[in-house]
């Protein structure tokens, strides 16, 4: 079954608001300690770009003293998707780093605000560049079109200047795709972005080469937001016009939309869509990346989860890069708490990610040796005060099986035989989560999974508090001959879709799904085992608590299957399928 969103004037107003766009980026004016005075000067510039001439609005921020005798290194940023350069969630970057002594460049992202050209993805070859352009300014080497030079920039060469890149969501992405195009970039801290799109718009937490599940509620919210530009920030620039087909985005992005909606996935065409999504994302240019990057990712995240900064984490790692994780509190889905990173708050001084970006910038920018940019990987805990840290992100350490009375056990021996059956209905029998309400501050049902549309298998009460650290993986084998009969089609919508996820169940029976978090699958052979990788978590589970893994068959933030596909599971001592975790403390048994 396949979901598409109507455009409605209601998500248009969302977007009119900008209420989708604030947390996509720090949020809020910056106050910080003792702040310094500075300037703010409009610039525009006109950059060659994508076989198109594009207008860039920014501002320059100028802290008071710095000129060509007493150069500052300098902090580039753009907008989350939907903002602009005065969103009041970019302009904190610049106010905020200005007061701390930086030279600072904050400018509306491509189909943004008032700069021109289409809506291109964060394009290396198309938003990259234009973000070069604004290192040429910054290095001295070309002027804003009101002749307006940058010559009080600290270089480390001629036309290099001292530079670095912060920013959230679509104004992360950026910061890889301008490194990937430009080594003068010194340092990088994207905050809750993507490393695949082919994988964040329609997972599959099982094969990343079979086309995934649809996110219908994420996806076709930000398609109309960026459809809406024009109608929203009213110009006269041709270059922010495509067709009446695809108004504002680049024709490849209008049509994987489409395609995902349709729920039709032939072959040829999903291929399409995985290289477009992909060729626009970090997973097809990490390896042109060099400048040291601090990944910050929010455990609240169902838009781009752990797991896409560990991926980016872990190429960049295995090239030498110097990188660094952090997986904070809240993303996209929401999740902010007392204390954590809040520029609206200033406390980039007082808060944990606060003083290692300030850290991180002190190092590469401002070159100050003795700096300690902190842990290899750091995470946030709801449980206890002050982040964890670990030299790596910890590894699976303990595996359970699925027994066939219903038990999460962790004896193979303990296994009990038996099978069970769950069928899909044709219409969704799951629930999540709303996906933007974390972004809107409007409600949402708690989880739910309706009785006879899912399978769970249950741990016994835990007799000491368990920390897992990292992402689930577990491995299934179904039973689905209608599945099979079809799936071979030529057309992945025939295949088989079900949705893996943990709870957390409480001793008076209440359930709690971990960050609203699911695994999408996709499945790509039902007579073969596979293997799920599960969303990145950091929870703990309490003395008394029981941990349930569930696959259902659907979920009514994501497309489903295509008519009625029953399974079947079955378990044997020496045949069934597994759950691991990585666990950092206590048992389970």
């Amino acid at each position: 079954m396949s979901r598409a969103l109507p455009l409605s004037r209601k998500l248009l107003a969302l977007a009119a608001s900008s209420a989708l766009a604030a947390p996509l980026a720090l949020a809020g004016p910056a106050s910080g300690a003792e702040p310094g005075p500075y300037t703010v000067t409009p610039l525009t510039f006109t950059v060659g770009t994508g076989g198109r001439t594009c207008t860039v609005d920014a501002d320059l921020y100028r802290p008071a003293g710095v000129d060509a005798g007493r150069p500052a290194p300098a902090v580039l940023a753009t907008n989350g998707f939907g903002g602009s350069k005065t969103d009041g969630s970019t302009d904190a970057i610049g106010k905020a780093f200005a007061a701390r002594g930086y030279v600072g460049l904050v400018y509306s992202g491509l189909g943004f605000g008032r700069s021109g050209c289409l809506i291109s993805l964060d394009d290396p070859r198309i938003d990259g560049r234009a973000a070069a352009a604004l290192v040429d300014f910054l290095g001295g080497t070309r002027a804003a079109d009101d002749g307006t030079r940058a010559d009080f920039v600290t270089r480390d060469g001629a036309g290099d200047p001292r530079v670095g890149m912060i920013g959230g969501s679509y104004g992360g992405a950026v910061q890889l795709a301008a490194a990937s195009v430009d080594p003068r970039l010194d340092a990088l801290v994207p905050l809750i972005t993507w490393n695949d799109l082919a994988y964040s718009l329609a997972p599959n937490g099982a094969d990343r080469d079979t086309p995934g599940v649809f996110k219908w509620q994420w996806a076709n919210g930000f398609y109309l937001m960026g459809e809406g530009q024009p109608l929203l920030v009213p110009s006269l620039d041709p270059t922010r016009i495509n067709s009446l087909r695809c108004l504002h985005f680049v024709t490849d992005a209008c049509d994987t939309v489409r395609l995902l909606n349709s729920g039709r996935y032939r072959d040829a065409d999903t291929r399409r869509m995985l290289d477009f999504a992909r060729s626009v994302s970090p997973v097809s240019y990490l390896d042109r990346v060099k400048a040291p990057t601090l990944l910050v990712q929010g455990q609240s995240d169902s838009l781009f989860n752990l797991n896409e900064a560990q991926d980016t984490y872990e190429r960049l790692q295995a090239r030498g890069v110097e990188t660094k994780m952090i997986w904070q509190s809240w993303g996209h889905s929401g999740g902010q708490v007392p204390g954590e990173l809040d520029l609206g708050q200033g406390n980039l001084e007082t808060s944990y990610v606060g003083q290692r970006v300030l850290a991180w910038f002190d190092r590469y920018l401002r070159r100050a040796g003795g700096a300690d940019t902190g842990a290899e990987f750091a995470y946030y805990r709801s449980w206890q005060s002050g982040y964890g840290t670990a030299a790596r992100v910890p590894a699976l350490s303990k595996k359970l099986y699925l027994s066939g009375d219903g038990k999460l056990v962790d004896n193979r021996a303990k296994v009990a035989r038996g099978s069970r059956e769950y069928r899909n209905l044709l219409v969704p029998t799951s629930h999540s989560e709303s996906s933007l309400t974390g972004m809107t501050g409007l409600p949402d049902p708690q989880p739910y999974d309706l009785k006879g549309t899912h399978l769970g298998w249950t741990t016994a009460p835990l007799t000491s508090p368990v920390d897992v650290v990292g992402s689930p993986k577990a491995t299934l084998r179904v039973v689905s001959p209608r599945t099979e009969r079809v799936q071979d089609s030529g057309d992945a919508a025939d295949k088989l879709v079900l949705f893996a996820k943990v709870y957390d169940i409480a001793p008076d029976g209440r359930k709690t799904l971990v960050n609203r978090l699911v695994a999408p699958v996709r499945v790509p052979d039902v007579t073969l085992p596979f293997t799920v990788e599960l969303p990145g978590i950091v929870h703990r589970y309490e003395t008394g608590h029981r941990l349930e893994f569930v696959i259902a068959a659907s979920d009514d933030a994501y497309s489903g299957n295509r008519g009625v596909k029953p399974v079947t599971v079955t378990a044997a001592p020496g045949d069934t399928g597994t759950l691991e975790l990585p666990v950092v403390k206590g048992q389970v048994r």
